[in-house]
């Protein structure tokens, strides 16, 4: 029996459970990712689904959680095995840094495995809000996103370059992915943000049901802080992706990272990494926001902690590294 913690730094609150491990395997390997709704929990099934096809001796369970940083405190408490991770927060956990100065420290141990798609920040509206850029959503009613999830964490970085508080918006909501895009057609919120691969279904969602649209993120604060942060990156959401939005509309990003600890044996790692990069055909298929990933993108993009032993030692025999 595997026990979650469910814990994500010292001002939220820590929980725990039991998730049944399975029987016939010699190791369990629990991935956390994030919303139901989201990208992460995607990457985390299909890499579960390559690891217990091809990774003798190893299961591998996924469950769904708030997203980066719960993630990312959960893999160095020992809570989670692998964490899917924005590179932003990657950074900040291996540098202790960050606006809460991240999990009361430096995460030493952090170790990467490889990264994945790219993440925009994407800012879904109203219509009727009539908000066509980021500045635009001062006295509307805004989803800023849960606590513990990526999304949040970076809109609170972008509300300081902004000079924002609460106090900007006419209302403020914490929901997560999978409660946003009806309470942005129910007229709950007029904005919503979310750091996510694209195609999401929460997105598509707020499109097809209430003809919301995405509004451009850019200008001299967002310049400042793509220049000041190796980690964002100025991307574009494609056109025609989502119904009724034909351009393709601005905005900055980060990149899906998967993560383990050091504790997690060379072993393990090398045979996981080169189960996924073997069958790396099969993992593209299996959502279109993977269909761009190339290994040696993955190898380098993103990155910003050091590369599991194991991984190291797979990129070496394959010439990656």
């Amino acid at each position: 029996m595997k026990k979650l913690v469910i814990c994500w730094g010292t001002w939220l609150l820590c929980l725990a459970f039991v998730v049944p491990a399975a029987s016939f395997a010699d190791e369990q390997i629990l991935i956390g990712t994030g919303s139901k709704d989201g990208v992460y929990y995607y990457a985390g099934k299909a890499l579960c689904r390559i690891i217990n096809t091809k990774v003798k001796g190893v299961a591998c369970e996924v469950v769904d959680t708030p997203g980066s940083l719960y993630n990312l405190s959960n893999v160095r408490d020992g809570g989670l095995d692998i964490g899917v991770a924005q590179s932003d927060w990657q950074y900040h956990a291996v540098k202790g840094t960050g606006p809460v100065k991240f999990m009361d420290g430096a995460f030493k141990n952090l170790r990467a495995l490889f990264s994945l798609h790219a993440e925009p920040f994407t800012l879904v509206v109203r219509r009727d809000a009539k908000i066509t850029r980021l500045d635009e959503i001062v006295g509307h009613k805004v989803n800023i996103g849960n606590p513990g999830s990526g999304q949040r964490a970076t809109m609170e970085v972008v509300m300081r370059a902004m000079k924002w508080s609460h106090k900007d918006f006419k209302h403020v909501e914490e929901l997560n992915a999978s409660e946003q895009s009806l309470a942005l057609c129910n007229n709950r919120v007029q904005a919503m943000v979310y750091t996510v691969g694209h195609p999401n279904a929460s997105v598509s969602k707020a499109a097809r049901l209430c003809n919301a649209t995405i509004a451009t993120v850019d200008g001299p604060v967002i310049d400042n802080l793509v220049a000041a942060n190796p980690y964002y990156s100025y991307t574009d959401i494609p056109g025609n992706m989502y119904p009724g939005i034909p351009d393709p509309v601005r905005t900055f990003g980060v990149t899906a990272t998967v993560v383990t600890s050091s504790d997690m044996s060379t072993d393990t790692v090398y045979r996981i990494v080169r189960a996924l990069f073997e069958n790396l055909d099969d993992f593209r298929k299996l959502h279109p926001a993977f269909n761009v990933l190339q290994p040696e993108k993955m190898v380098r993009d993103g990155i910003s902690a050091e590369l599991h032993e194991g991984a190291k030692q797979y990129y070496r025999e394959k010439g990656l590294l």
